[in-house]
């Protein structure tokens, strides 16, 4: 989350003119994140989430981005929850871009996870799996193992800013995944960024997963390997390891709500090395 796009009283009072959901008490720009621009909204006492989507995202997303959601939440999946405007709407334009206004999750992101949360993110993540198998609704992700070497040749001779042999290990791990990967797992729609500013506790309870907008169809057990890499590895950040208990937690809570196939295990090693070359 972060503020791109700068809107007055008068341009949020102008989008709230679209909705019926009464009028403005205050707002304030959300400073985190990168890729889209957010506000905090408090409209009749009640809490909202303005979402403007930048560049990045394409407009031709959007539904699927709100029909999870809203399908989610039918479902009694903690998210948030696009309202709809006067025209029956969840995406609404203004300014020749397109916006979301989504309900308030309560609670706030941990920056370090313990093993007791992986166990119940690992839970959610299983139920969101299970809950959206049925869900009529499909997104390619853009970013899966075909997009990373373009990505790579794109940024090459920039590495060695950050380390010397950098570009040589991005090829080896490279070279590695592209063989490798799996072409045939259970797949279906995931998050495909759950990292730990994207979960929220609630007085030490898991009160809501954020951010949906690289939820796309890939296979599960990438999830799992996302998650792996995201919140299981504890320490400085120049010398982070991996903590087994950490994901032993997550697989535990995962299993107990969807099983998971010998295959999925199997390449779950691989699928990991490809998680963290796509979010490098």
């Amino acid at each position: 989350m972060a503020v791109y796009s700068k809107l007055t009283k008068e341009n949020v009072e102008t989008i709230l003119s679209k909705y019926s959901i009464g009028n403005l008490d205050n707002f304030e720009g959300i400073q985190e994140g990168i890729e889209n621009t957010n506000y905090f909204l408090l409209v009749d006492d009640k809490k909202y989430i303005l979402t403007i989507y930048e560049k990045r995202v394409k407009e031709k997303d959007l539904p699927f981005f709100s029909k999870l959601m809203i399908g989610l939440d039918k479902s009694k999946f903690k998210c948030p929850v696009p309202i709809l405007n006067k025209k029956n709407n969840p995406i609404t334009e203004f300014k020749d871009k397109k916006l979301m206004i989504v309900s308030f999750i309560e609670g706030k992101a941990k920056n370090v996870l313990s093993p007791q949360d992986c166990r119940l993110v690992g839970a959610e993540a299983a139920r969101m799996h299970e809950i959206t198998k049925n869900f009529k609704i499909e997104r390619n992700n853009d970013l899966s193992v075909i997009s990373w070497r373009k990505l790579f040749e794109s940024v090459k001779t920039q590495c060695t800013k950050i380390h010397v042999d950098l570009p040589k290990l991005i090829e080896s791990n490279l070279n590695d995944v592209e063989k490798n990967w799996p072409k045939n797992l259970p797949k279906g729609i995931i998050h495909a960024d759950l990292f730990n500013d994207n979960i929220f506790f609630k007085d030490n309870n898991f009160s809501g997963i954020i951010d949906f907008y690289f939820s796309c169809n890939d296979f599960y057990a990438f999830e799992i390997a996302i998650c792996f890499n995201a919140l299981c590895f504890d320490g400085p950040k120049n010398n982070l390891s991996f903590n087994v208990t950490k994901a032993i937690n997550f697989m535990n809570g995962y299993s107990q709500i969807r099983k998971i196939t010998n295959d999925e295990k199997k390449y779950i090693k691989v699928l990991s090395q490809g998680s963290a070359l796509r979010f490098l």
